[in-house]
């Protein structure tokens, strides 16, 4: 996303100017924008303190600046031609297994971590900032990453500082989780990405009445909001004067996303101004977004770019082998230098949601990752699995808190004493969807070191020091319940919901 988009002094009862990449001439367009800024400028004047009122101004700038990229986009139809799209170069993916360890930890000095911690966890039945939610030995995400950046800094005597981009859904949550860290030695910053009005699909015009409505009415526009919050945040400039040239970025519940000093001293060697980490594609990540050659530069292509007759075609692992893990590595001079010239426009992702009365709005979002395209030396790593764990289901989760995996420091170890290299598949139904049935639904977390498949739909409950080795299947029928006892080992089976074992 642009930066300065109109100059900061502007407000919206101001003329649009540098704008001339945007067309404004198409009738329909103009009418439109006029209508949007109108009723921004309405907005920013619901503020009265006038420092508040600044930012805000600034922030619907930055706002107006994307609706009218959407609206010009969408009038002159611009797509990408899928014919020019190809499987990305050697010289653009390279293999993890090429990279050499540094021969020290001196490049750590200039490094600093960034975790993008603005999500609720929605999805998982959670009301505050997903962070918070504890996943392994009472631990949460966000005291898994400070035990991570405490120790790197320790053994290396090195000071990483951890910065946390929140959103205004989550920045309080975060403010009070991390006061407990406040006597301890590590440096936790924390910054808020934009808050933009969510806009109605017939009108296309904004949602909220006032900058105080109702929280429902804005969204955090994306994580490639990430630059522009860190240019305006003060961050980027903060950083660059302490002397750091780097910043690994990634989403907070990847518990994966540990610093890794030989990508650190790759991009160093290598002098590449971004690094996006990707893996191999699976059946679970299809909808990933996933690196392309476009008429010789690289891109990340997105599933909602992608034209309706050929989400088949990204789907599959034939032409697009690997996805974006959203891991990535920045050159911090850069990014200032890109910013600076206003030449960060992202592609534009759309995002259809419905109102609690039924009324469809759109919200415009942009990909971090999608920054590739703009820094000079850019490319993929494709990285090991153990890098990408997210947790974005309760089936996750499952995984992770079960004996599969212990903590070393922060960081997921997998148990030794799996035989297998892959992690079992986990498909927990619509009975375990939420945080709170998840939780009342286990025990205690059954022991999986021998399972390859578990799945499990309808009211069903286990009991303490359950074993699951094999492929299990476990499925109670409407209306009925099953119950695992306690100490029950359940290995190849069909458990149905007449409570007859079956072998597999």
């Amino acid at each position: 996303m642009a930066s300065s988009l109109l100059p900061r002094a502007d407000s919206f009862n101001t003329r649009v100017r540098g704008s001339s990449h945007v067309d404004f001439k198409t009738a329909t367009t103009g009418v439109i924008g006029k209508a949007m800024r109108n009723e921004l400028s309405r907005l920013v004047g619901t503020v009265d303190d006038p420092q508040t009122k600044k930012a805000f101004d600034t922030e619907m700038q930055s706002f107006f600046y994307l609706f009218t990229r959407y609206l010009a986009e969408r009038a002159q139809n611009h797509d990408l031609d899928w014919d020019r799209i190809k499987s990305p170069g050697q010289d653009q993916i390279i293999p993890y297994s090429n990279l050499k360890a540094p021969a020290d930890s001196s490049a750590l000095s200039k490094l600093a971590v960034l975790k993008v911690n603005g999500g609720l966890g929605t999805s998982m039945g959670m009301t505050g900032a997903k962070s918070a939610l504890e996943v392994k030995d009472d631990m949460t995400f966000l005291d898994l990453t400070v035990r991570q950046i405490e120790h790197l800094n320790t053994e290396n005597r090195v000071d990483v500082p951890l910065i946390l981009m929140t959103s205004f859904n989550t920045h309080e949550d975060t403010l009070r989780i991390i006061k407990k860290y406040a006597n301890q030695q590590l440096r936790i910053t924390t910054f808020n990405q934009s808050r933009y009005p969510r806009i109605y699909k017939e009108t296309l015009l904004p949602c909220p009445n006032s900058a105080d409505d109702d929280k429902k009415n804005w969204y955090p526009p994306g994580h490639g909001d990430l630059y522009n919050a860190l240019l305006h945040s003060g961050v980027l400039d903060q950083l660059i004067s302490e002397g750091k040239e780097y910043l690994f970025v990634s989403n907070s519940d990847n518990l994966g996303a540990v610093v890794d000093q030989s990508i650190l001293q790759h991009m160093i060697d290598t002098e590449a101004e971004f690094i996006m980490e990707v893996t191999d594609k699976t059946k679970a990540d299809i909808k990933g977004g996933t690196l392309v050659d476009y008429e010789g530069s690289i891109r990340l292509l997105e599933v909602a770019q992608v034209p309706s007759e050929h989400v088949e075609d990204f789907k599959s692992v034939r032409k697009f082998k690997i996805f974006n893990t959203n891991n990535l590595w920045l050159n911090l001079r850069a990014l200032k230098r890109i910013m600076e010239q206003d030449a960060m426009e992202l592609e534009i992702i759309i995002n259809p949601k419905q109102t609690d009365d039924g009324q469809s709005v759109i919200q415009l979002e942009t990909a971090a990752g999608a920054a590739i395209k703009h820094f000079r030396g850019a490319h993929g790593v494709n990285v090991p699995r153990s890098r990408f764990l997210p947790v974005k289901s309760c089936s996750d989760l499952l995984l992770i808190k079960s004996d599969i995996y212990s903590l070393e420091h922060g960081m997921l170890v997998i148990n030794p004493s799996r035989m297998f290299e892959n992690t079992p598949v986990i498909k927990l139904g619509d009975h375990f969807k939420k945080i709170q049935q998840f939780q009342k639904r286990f025990k205690k977390i059954p022991k999986i070191l021998e399972l390859d498949h578990l799945t499990v739909t309808g009211d069903v409950y286990f009991g303490r020091n359950v074993t699951l080795r094999g492929t299990v299947i476990v499925v109670a029928n409407e209306g009925q319940r099953i119950d695992i006892p306690d100490g029950c080992i359940l290995e190849n089976r069909l458990l149905s919901g007449n409570l007859n074992m079956i072998d597999l």
